[in-house]
């Protein structure tokens, strides 16, 4: 499906801030406070929330990269979220964060005990609500972006 944008505008803008003006602006907010008081750490982060990405196949995600203080993750690090379960490049936090974006967007009905106890002894119970809040949002709006066809059209310009 793709959404009729109105010339002149910009298609995430105008349908998150101006189609549905009681919604997509909270919804808007949600989205960037994740963004904006997160407490986890920038691998970890990005390692959840590329997974839900390349899960959700929304281009703008996938071609999107957060940043920190001027840091960003490496080129590679997609690659490297792709094969999260045989990286060398993760320590067990990112790999777990990455883990359960997965486990989280395919089959939450399937996370079990033995996980949940390498949850814990990793991440404070605050850290697994914040990324729980987080892959939900990603998973949710990338959906929407891709779903509804803005993804398509709204593409980060290469340097």
């Amino acid at each position: 499906m793709s959404i009729d944008i109105p010339d002149g505008q910009e298609p995430i803008p105008y349908v998150w801030g101006e189609m549905v003006p009681g919604i997509g602006p909270v919804a808007a907010q949600f989205s960037m406070a994740v963004y904006d008081h997160s407490s986890l750490g920038l691998r970890e982060f990005e390692a959840a929330r590329l997974r839900v990405a390349q899960l959700n196949g929304c281009l703008f995600c996938l071609d999107w990269r957060t940043e920190r203080d001027g840091e960003k993750v490496e080129e590679s690090f997609a690659d490297a979220v792709a094969d999260w379960r045989d990286t060398i490049a993760f320590d067990e936090r990112t790999r777990l964060a990455a883990e359960y974006a997965e486990r989280y967007t395919v089959d939450h009905h399937g996370l079990d005990e033995a996980f949940w106890r390498r949850m814990t002894a990793c991440y404070s119970q605050a850290e697994i609500v914040e990324l729980s809040m987080a892959i939900g949002s990603w998973l949710a709006f990338g959906r929407l972006n891709h779903v509804l066809g803005l993804d398509a059209v709204c593409t980060l310009p290469k340097p």
